[in-house]
């Protein structure tokens, strides 16, 4: 059988941690929804959704950035791990939420530190919720594919795009 080689949560206990850290916070997530500029937002959640590779993430949140103004060559710059062509302001937020994710949500404290001193105390707590919520949907739909998976002895093409139904659909017409 191939292998599964997406990121997941290490343990129940991570898990649980992540769920009760967005609990805890939902007053602050509504106040993040609205305060951090919404293709901002999506750039982050795109980053840190390559590096875990969440196909489920990666769909909509393609959709949601398309929606918010992105565009296109960025989300493909931002799907192959690449910052080079989003807005300079926010490639220091966006190479800590790549470094974020890689490092299993551990960052550097100098990486952090560089964080708060460009962005200050309010934006920082509102990127490290943004992350802490795409951490989850990432690995909870990373472990969704990886039941499947198992489940198929791995003859589910796990790499394929999900369907979503109409969404994200284009019909095309012919002009004559």
């Amino acid at each position: 059988m191939k292998a599964f080689n997406r990121r997941l949560y290490a343990s129940l206990g991570d898990f649980l941690a992540d769920l009760r850290s967005i609990m805890s916070h939902r007053v602050d997530i509504r106040a993040m929804m609205r305060g951090l500029d919404p293709a901002f937002r999506e750039r982050l959640f795109l980053a840190v959704t390559q590096v875990n590779g969440c196909r489920y993430c990666s769909y909509f949140h393609t959709q949601q950035a398309l929606t918010h103004g992105v565009p296109e060559e960025e989300i493909r710059a931002l799907g192959d791990g690449l910052l080079d062509a989003c807005p300079a302001q926010e490639l220091t937020a966006l190479c800590y939420a790549q470094h974020w994710a890689e490092t299993d949500a551990h960052p550097l404290p100098e990486a952090r530190v560089r964080l708060l001193e460009t962005y200050g105390e309010a934006t920082t707590a509102g990127i490290d919720l943004a992350l802490r919520m795409i951490r989850v949907g990432n690995l909870t739909g990373n472990l969704f594919d990886y039941l499947l998976f198992r489940l198929s002895f791995g003859r589910i093409d796990i790499n394929r795009p999900p369907k979503m139904g109409k969404v994200g659909r284009h019909r095309e017409t012919e002009f004559s």
